[in-house]
């Protein structure tokens, strides 16, 4: 057959005009087309209940659905594709892909706060409170175990104390905190009651001691105690170390600063060495001590060379020092007043100035002033 040009216009035309239509056709078919409803493996939700929405893309019209109520918050729970299929179909939703699934898990959202972030926020509301120290130095113990607190995740809000009450006659505290919301829900309050006690870092001994017993390392320990127990008085470690006690103690015992003296360096009836100054003379002899001292402590000595007894002051381990009022003052001492200038004195005067200091050693009772004790 021959086509005229006219003819293959026309035939040109007809066929353009049968595509065109057979495309319109299959988009319209494509957009009738209604997505399957497919399982979701892993579900997180804020709300109370489980939607349709929540376990399935795709669901439709019955998305708001409710089907389970929710885990607890912060917890996770499962269930079974044949339980979810089984649900579904009652509320005239079918033909989910599983995709294979034997089970779900669902995970109800949550904020989280820590119980050691609760036990802080207490301390620092009690804080400074009747007579309270820092938050830091308190102790609580709650009337029931603090655990992980768990809140709706709409609450953002900080722990803020709207109530703050302590009875310093028992140490019993109740404070309640509000936490406020980004809508419209009220605050969230959390109500915490216990006792509340204000501690101390303190030296404590490791064993026994006897009444003037050097103290040594590892003889003392660090504990916190009550701050009633030992008041304002409580000793630290570096202080306790290397001192004497003045008094019996107990093992476990809280060493207060009046437990303490310094180490006696001079003891009664110990041989002692005793030192005579005075200007431009230093001696030493044997004595024996008549009593104990620590450092900077008056006591008397018996000068085993005269048998006469002298005060002076311990100034070492096993040494005592005697200074005429001539000589130079000894630490802490004051330096005496200098004598008014005189006429120069005779010569039978000079002879007993120059010889004073080479008699010190026979006259053993030199004035020293006595420290108090």
């Amino acid at each position: 057959m021959i086509m005229t040009s006219a003819t293959r216009s026309l035939f040109l035309a007809t066929v353009l005009i049968a595509s065109a239509a057979t495309a319109a056709l299959g988009q319209v078919r494509r957009d009738d087309t209604i997505a399957v409803p497919t399982l979701r493996a892993n579900v997180s939700i804020s709300s109370d209940v489980v939607r349709i929405g929540d376990v399935i893309d795709n669901a439709g019209p019955a998305a708001d659905i409710a089907i389970y109520r929710a885990p607890d918050l912060g917890t996770v729970g499962s269930l079974t594709t044949a339980q979810i299929l089984a649900t579904l179909r009652a509320h005239q939703v079918i033909g989910v892909d599983t995709g294979g699934l034997q089970s779900i898990s669902v995970t109800r959202l949550s904020r989280s706060i820590e119980s050691r972030e609760i036990e802080t926020q207490v301390a620092r509301a009690l804080q400074h409170r009747h007579g309270l120290g820092d938050a830091a130095n308190l102790t609580l113990t709650f009337d029931r175990d603090v655990q992980d607190t768990q809140l709706d995740p709409a609450y953002t809000g900080t722990l803020d104390p709207v109530s703050a009450r302590f009875d310093a006659r028992n140490g019993r505290f109740d404070v309640t905190f509000a936490v406020g919301s980004d809508g419209s829900a009220p605050a969230a309050k959390l109500r915490f009651t216990g006792t509340a006690v204000e501690t101390v870092e303190v030296a404590v001994l490791a064993r026994g001691v006897e009444r003037n017993e050097v103290l040594k390392s590892s003889d003392v320990i660090v504990e916190r105690r009550p701050k009633a127990e030992v008041g304002n008085d409580g000793a630290g470690r570096d202080r306790a170390v290397g001192m004497q006690s003045r008094r019996q103690l107990r093992a476990g015992q809280a060493i207060r600063n009046a437990d303490l003296a310094k180490p006696d360096l001079v003891v009664r009836d110990q041989a002692v060495t005793l030192v005579y100054r005075a200007s431009g003379i230093y001696l030493t002899i044997r004595g024996k001590a008549m009593e104990a001292g620590t450092e900077g402590d008056v006591v008397n000595v018996m000068n085993l060379q005269s048998k006469r007894s002298v005060a002076g002051v311990v100034t070492g381990r096993g040494e005592v020092t005697v200074s005429a009022p001539s000589a130079s003052p000894l630490p802490g001492e004051r330096a005496p007043a200098p004598a008014p200038a005189t006429a120069d004195p005779a010569p039978s005067e000079k002879i007993s100035r120059a010889s004073s200091p080479v008699a010190l050693a026979a006259n053993d009772r030199v004035p020293v002033s006595r420290k108090a004790e």
